[in-house]
């Protein structure tokens, strides 16, 4: 009985050929050599050597040791490059040339898959929002005045963005409670998470030219999962008044998968109502549905404990992109931005520790023991899925990181 093919898919596969997740990969028997995979099932497709092998004229990009040339080349490319992919791993004429350049997902290693250029993360998540201000100003309005006007953001420190599986030093730092008479240092105790969504940019743009809402698709190639890891107790004392600096920039883990925003057509969803008018450049009203349904499961050590929904945020990626540019700064390939928590109106839905147990409040009864903020050798993992063409289901690569202790 002849052998399966690792093309022939179960059914239902998340990463059957609607998706077609890239990411950058070595072997055992080569790890030096840094190539461009595709994921289909459970292989990666090295998708230089097939280029090569079936005479792609875009053989160059798929050759490169990062996703970055093929980020700068734009939409047109892409959407040419994904469709051969597609007639390369459905068409049995292909077969023959395809098959012996899989790669099995357990004997590939996996790398940070681009070169960042700049790192900026939002606060998109009305939910979220609302529930830190209810925490920290529980006699005020949980929301500040500009929150539903405008995109907040913070810039963050690109070169501490690490592939899934990298392990996340616990930071230390300042930090000080109301109460004490001075700060005091050492590591963080309030280590948290923040489970995001990241968007990487493609094709750059001028600087001085604001990139409106239309023009979000020209230049974002494809989305990821994120965890912004937050040392909360460092962040209260050192926020104010510039904002997040050493209580996020120690670590910010993404997916060794970047899912390109055209496998998420059926996944596109209108963000939810806004009950306050958009000035003209973020007004989203006739433009196409800028949300997207994914549906997010974050656990520690194994065990689920939240499900955030993407589809309630607020704040869109096209409007982020279009914020973070109206002044005219330019975007960078290998840009990332984050969306900011993720968190629905559920208790079981809100995408941080801190929300979860109200700041250490309210401990989480896990399998593992009570948990108000991560422990060291505590593992988290982010997994997604959204809704794919004709009913199926696409998943969205995860992203783990496991806490060590502070050096």
């Amino acid at each position: 009985m002849p052998q399966q093919s690792p093309l022939d898919l179960p059914e239902g596969d998340p990463f059957g050929p609607h998706n077609l997740p890239y990411g950058v990969f070595t072997t055992a028997a080569e790890p030096q050599r840094r190539r461009i995979g595709v994921r289909i099932g459970g292989h990666v497709l090295d998708a230089g050597a097939a280029a090569a092998a079936l005479g792609s004229a875009h053989a160059d990009l798929l050759a490169a040791p990062s996703l970055n040339p093929l980020l700068a080349a734009g939409r047109p490319v892409w959407t040419e490059v994904r469709a051969a992919l597609t007639a390369w791993v459905t068409e049995p004429a292909h077969r023959a040339a395809v098959e012996p350049l899989l790669v099995p997902l357990d004997e590939a290693v996996m790398h940070l898959p681009y070169e960042v250029a700049d790192y900026v993360d939002f606060y998109a998540s009305e939910h979220h929002a609302t529930n830190v201000g209810r925490i920290f100003r529980p006699d005020g309005e949980p929301l500040t005045p500009n929150w539903k006007h405008l995109p907040i953001g913070y810039h963050g420190r690109s070169g501490t963005l690490v592939v899934s599986g990298t392990d996340v030093v616990r930071p230390s730092g300042q930090r000080k409670a109301p109460a004490d008479p001075a700060p005091v240092f050492g590591p963080s105790i309030k280590l948290d998470i923040e489970a995001e969504v990241g968007f990487v940019v493609g094709t750059p743009s001028t600087m001085g030219t604001p990139v409106p809402l239309g023009a979000f698709e020209d230049h974002v190639f494809g989305l990821f999962l994120l965890n912004d890891w937050s040392a909360r107790d460092l962040q209260a004392w050192e926020y104010v008044p510039l904002g997040p600096f050493l209580g996020k920039s120690f670590a910010t883990s993404v997916s060794a998968w970047v899912t390109p925003l055209e496998a998420l057509d059926a996944a596109r969803t209108a963000p939810p109502a806004r009950d306050f008018p958009l000035l003209p450049y973020l007004d989203d009203a006739d433009a196409r549905p800028g949300g997207f349904d994914l549906r997010i499961s974050v656990a520690i050590n194994g065990e689920e404990v939240a499900a955030p929904p993407f589809a309630t945020m607020y704040w869109t990626a096209a409007q982020q992109v279009a914020h973070m540019t109206v002044n005219g700064a330019s975007l960078r390939t290998g840009d990332v931005f984050g969306s900011g928590t993720v968190s629905g109106p559920e208790t079981g839905q809100r995408g941080s520790l801190l929300e979860l147990t109200w700041n250490g409040r309210d401990a989480l009864e896990l399998a593992a023991g009570k948990r108000t903020f991560l422990e060291d050798g505590d593992e988290v993992t982010m997994t997604a899925w959204a809704p794919g063409p004709d009913g199926t289901r696409l998943a969205l690569g995860e992203v783990t990181g496991r806490i060590t202790p502070a050096v």
